[in-house]
């Protein structure tokens, strides 16, 4: 990744890293870099509900305008809703304002392209290289020549809805359910399609005001949703994280169901219905060794990528797969979206369930995940790559899965960030993995610390 662009977008603390000066810039540079063939782009503009939104929105708008691009302002919408309506609207690419799971300071930006997918690794250097090399594509164009703020021909948060009605083919009357929206972006989207299905829909994190997108609440924070699930008696509980692109579900139990056993219980109805493609689900590196053995179970095989949802897309879109995503429960359905859509997720989930005739907490049962420990190892930065060559450490890792036989495994990987080595083993036994994690994780700290 480069110095601006990361695994997604630009991110930073709003009004102090992602300044609305930048902001006018990466609109500036992407739309200059996104028009077709010079012709005047369109661009369409969505957000999440957190504070800075606005001010973010209007600075991107102002240096699209600059270039001749005109712009649709969607509003507060989920990410995947401008996934979908880029290509509705048969614009040249989408914005999304968002940071995310992140808490409300943060914020981001980051883009997509005609079809909908987020940009190529390529295109996002040409904006950088643009902005950073303080390259200026304004060419101060005057009169007609400038862009302008357009109307869309219908309402955007409609559009979206209908498109998510139309990914389901069943009812939902008499189901309750207890949905967390994360004071984010689909407050208003997730719960309207829901009870358009006939359920009883009962809401949470549902009030932004700004400043508590994800706070205490969301697919990062589910101890609430679990608690109401119970109080209420209710069938499930659904929870999205800011920008609604992840989901994770809690059964009628209070039980978390991770995005691994949703992707596997999902991937499970699709095979039964001949609709798993080349029987393979893409997944990460970090997907836990349960995930592989169920999948295995059922006649699946895996595609393991590296961790990052682009990543993942990356490899469906090679290998024709339909399904992949994160434990996050970050869960592409290729078939629908082009990104993760956490509402496309949650009624995907909703038909494994009604086809199966069980309770959620019954599907879930049937994944049976392995404990996972985490140990941050501190190294010097020059380490984060040293360690792979050590042959005490090589031989280490190797007693260890010896010793596990196929009932574990070991995981390392350097932090992108911080001077960390990530080691994570993955077995039957919580306390024996844990001591394994620690002692592998003092080893390689001793000796590249």
């Amino acid at each position: 990744m480069g110095r601006l662009f990361g695994t997604d977008g630009v991110r930073g603390v709003a009004n102090s890293e992602l300044t609305p000066e930048l902001a006018f810039n990466l609109g500036k540079a992407g739309a200059y870099v996104l028009s077709d063939e010079g012709s005047r782009p369109t661009i369409i503009i969505g957000k999440d509900t957190r504070i800075s939104g606005d001010m973010l929105e209007n600075a991107l708008a102002a240096g699209i305008l600059a270039v001749g691009g005109n712009v649709i302002k969607v509003g507060v919408i989920p990410t995947p809703a401008v996934a979908y309506l880029v290509k509705y609207y048969d614009a040249q690419a989408g914005i999304v304002i968002s940071a995310s799971h992140n808490p409300y300071e943060y914020n981001g930006i980051k883009f997509f392209n005609g079809k909908g997918f987020k940009l190529a690794d390529s295109i996002e250097e040409k904006i950088e290289d643009i902005i950073l090399r303080g390259i200026d594509v304004n060419a101060h164009l005057g009169g007609d020549e400038i862009g302008t703020c357009m109307e869309g021909e219908d309402n955007a948060m409609e559009l979206y809805c209908r498109y998510l009605l139309s990914t389901i083919d069943i009812r939902l009357d008499g189901m309750t359910i207890v949905m967390d929206c994360a004071n984010g972006a689909s407050f208003q989207t997730s719960p309207r399609v829901y009870r358009e299905l006939g359920a009883n829909v009962i809401t949470m994190g549902c009030n932004p005001n700004g400043t508590n997108i994800n706070d205490g609440v969301g697919s990062t924070h589910p101890e609430g949703l679990q608690k109401r699930v119970i109080a209420e008696g209710a069938d499930i509980g659904l929870a999205y994280d800011g920008d609604a692109d992840r989901l994770i579900v809690v059964d009628e139990e209070g039980q978390v169901i991770d995005g691994d056993k949703t992707i596997c219980i999902c991937a499970k109805m699709l095979k039964d219905e001949g609709r798993l493609a080349h029987d393979t689900v893409t997944a990460t590196v970090m997907s836990n060794l349960g995930f592989h053995k169920y999948l295995e179970g059922i006649g699946a095989k895996v595609d393991v990528t590296s961790v990052g949802d682009r990543y993942v897309l990356e490899s469906m879109l090679k290998t024709g797969c339909v399904i992949g995503g994160e434990q996050s429960g970050h869960i592409i359905f290729l078939d629908y979206s082009t990104t993760g859509d956490g509402a496309v997720s949650s009624l995907q989930f909703m038909k494994a369930v009604k086809k199966s005739g069980k309770k959620p907490s019954e599907l879930s049962a049937e994944v049976t995940l392995y404990p996972q420990v985490l140990v941050n190892a501190r190294v010097t930065n020059e380490g984060k790559k040293a360690y792979k060559d050590d042959t005490e450490i090589c031989e280490a890792i190797k007693d260890l899965e010896d010793k596990m036989a196929g009932d574990g495994r070991v995981l390392i990987r350097p932090s992108g960030t911080e001077p960390l080595v990530r080691v994570m083993i993955e077995g039957k036994d919580e306390e024996a993995i844990g001591q394994m994690a620690n002692e592998l994780a003092q080893l390689i700290s001793s000796k590249f610390s």
